[in-house]
């Protein structure tokens, strides 16, 4: 008799191969070759009949059958997963597994660790894997249980579940207002250096928000210093008294309450953006899944 889901190893090869984005990534992983793995990519290929990836010299990407196919696989081996770990605690109750997690470096810096904090250790059998990046990740492609996101969230299709709205802060230190002036009006802000953030997906600067006469106002700074990539880099440079800065008060309440930051035209401020825990209702969850989001959104 012929063992009808022999062809498994070869559906582990492609969610590795995607997992780590190359093939010879995943055969490091896996200590073997990129060959091995791709020919097992293209035995699972030649059984569905579909093509599943798109393999060129610098990258690989999933057909829209690949997406689906590996939507549908992710689900079945995580319940695979979640029958052998509760199989295997049924005599200890303790929750095991593995939750990849991916989240913007402001908030993986300066919130997400004290949240995490009571579930390492309540759970220290679980394994945490930790993206921070200002990229937002494709959850189901790249295999991350949940991500957290900033702002208002186009509809998705995923499950958005409201963290917190952080407040906005318009910061500078005291050497630099010595030097340049305080403020005292938005217009002012057009003699000084701000310090603006290029937006990843629009290559532009972020505006500013404020909030003029019970109006919510959308301010677009211009400065000879932009900052890219990591917007903590904005904190940094307005830290060493470069210029002005906007950010969130999670990240410069000590600083503030130190001294070496200063507010500025608190009046025009009240303004805050949302950040969400987001998660494919598609994607079966794990038990310890489902314990984080609980953590995280109590």
């Amino acid at each position: 008799m012929s063992r009808k889901f022999e062809y498994l190893a070869d559906v582990e090869i492609l969610l590795a191969v995607v997992d780590r984005g190359s093939f010879t990534a995943a055969a490091i992983a896996l200590s073997t070759t990129a060959s091995v793995l791709s020919r097992a990519v293209s035995r699972l290929e030649a059984r569905l009949g579909q093509q599943l990836m798109r393999r060129t010299t610098r990258r690989i990407g999933l057909t829209d059958a690949g997406r689906s196919y590996l939507e549908q696989a992710r689900s079945a081996f995580d319940l695979l997963e979640g029958a052998e770990r509760a199989v295997r605690s049924q005599d200890n109750g303790a929750l095991s597994g593995r939750v990849r997690i991916s989240a913007p470096t402001t908030y993986g810096h300066y919130r997400l660790p004290a949240l995490l904090k009571p579930f390492v250790a309540r759970h220290p059998q679980v394994r945490l894997e930790l993206n921070i990046t200002n990229r937002n990740v494709d959850l189901v492609a790249e295999g991350f249980d949940m991500a957290i996101r900033l702002g208002h969230l186009p509809d998705s299709g995923l499950v958005a579940r409201k963290l917190e709205d952080a407040r906005l802060r318009l910061v500078a230190t005291p050497d630099y207002l010595s030097r340049a002036g305080t403020p005292a009006a938005l217009d002012d802000l057009q003699r000084h250096t701000c310090l603006p953030f290029v937006m990843p997906r629009t290559g532009r600067y972020g505006p500013w928000s404020f909030r003029v006469n019970g109006e919510d106002l959308e301010w677009l700074p211009t400065s000879v210093l932009e900052v890219s990539d990591d917007v903590l880099a904005t904190v940094s440079l307005a830290e060493q008294g470069i210029g002005i800065c906007q950010t969130y008060d999670f990240i410069v309440r000590e600083r503030l309450a130190s001294g070496r930051l200063v507010e500025l035209m608190p009046e025009l401020g009240g303004r805050t953006r949302p950040f969400s825990l987001v998660y494919s209702p598609h994607r079966h969850q794990s038990v310890a899944a489902r314990a984080l989001i609980d953590t995280l959104t109590s």
